[in-house]
C-alpha cells in the first residue's frame, strides 16, 4: 500500500478540528514551537515519525490512522506481505515501509527504510526512546551523537533516539529495518 505523504496534514488538522483543540494547544501539548507546528500541519516540513506518534496520542488515535486513514484492526498478530507495508516517502531519498500498521496498539514500530545515496542525506533527528537499524542490502552511514558508523549486510546498531541521528546510503542504494521503541 503507497500512501501519499501529503494527506497525513490534512487529516491531523481535520482530527484536531472535530477535537476543538488549537493549534497553539497542540504544538505546546507535543513540545513543539508553534511555527513548526503549523509547518506540519500545512504540509511545508516534514513530520519526524516521532512526532506522529505524540500527535496521534494527543488525538486519541493511533499513528495508523494518520498514515492510511483507516483504523489497525489486527489484535493477535499482523502480517506484512513483501512489498505491502504502507509505503511513504518522508525526505527525498529516504522512503520507509510499515511493517506492522495493522496491529491494535503496538509499542514499537518496525519500518523497511530504504536510501539512496544519489540523493541529499535527510537532516538528523532526535525522539523520545530507543531505536534498532539492521541493514538488509547495501551499506549505510548512520551518525548517533556525534559518533558515526558505516554499517554493511548483516551489521546492525542500537541507541538512545533522543541523542540527534540519520542515516545515509553509501554507493547507491541501502535498506534497513529499523524498530523504534517509545
Amino acid at each position: 500500500m503507497t500512501e501519499n505523504p501529503a494527506q497525513i496534514p490534512g487529516r491531523i488538522k481535520e482530527l484536531r478540528e472535530i477535537l476543538e483543540i488549537s493549534a497553539a494547544e497542540m504544538a505546546a501539548d507535543i513540545n513543539v514551537p508553534p511555527e513548526t507546528y503549523s509547518k506540519y500541519e500545512n504540509g511545508e516540513a516534514d513530520i519526524p515519525i516521532s512526532v506522529l506518534y505524540h500527535i496521534a496520542a494527543k488525538l486519541g488515535t493511533n499513528v495508523t490512522v494518520l498514515m492510511t486513514g483507516e483504523d489497525p484492526r489486527m489484535e493477535s498478530a499482523a502480517v506484512c506481505r513483501k512489498d505491502k507495508g504502507v509505503q511513504i516517502e518522508r525526505y527525498p531519498g529516504y522512503e520507509f515501509s510499515s511493517l506492522a500498521y495493522n496491529f491494535i496498539g503496538r509499542t514499537m514500530e518496525p519500518l523497511l527504510v530504504t536510501l539512496d545515496s544519489s540523493r541529499p542525506a535527510a537532516a538528523l533527528v532526535a525522539h523520545s526512546g530507543q531505536e534498532f537499524n539492521y541493514v538488509v542490502q547495501g551499506t549505510m552511514k548512520i551518525a548517533v551523537g556525534k559518533a558515526e558508523y558505516v554499517l554493511a549486510r548483516g551489521d546492525s546498531v542500537y541507541f538512545d533516539a533522543t541523542l540527534p541521528h540519520g542515516q545515509s546510503a553509501v554507493d547507491g542504494t541501502a535498506q534497513f529495518i529499523t524498530i523504534i521503541q517509545e
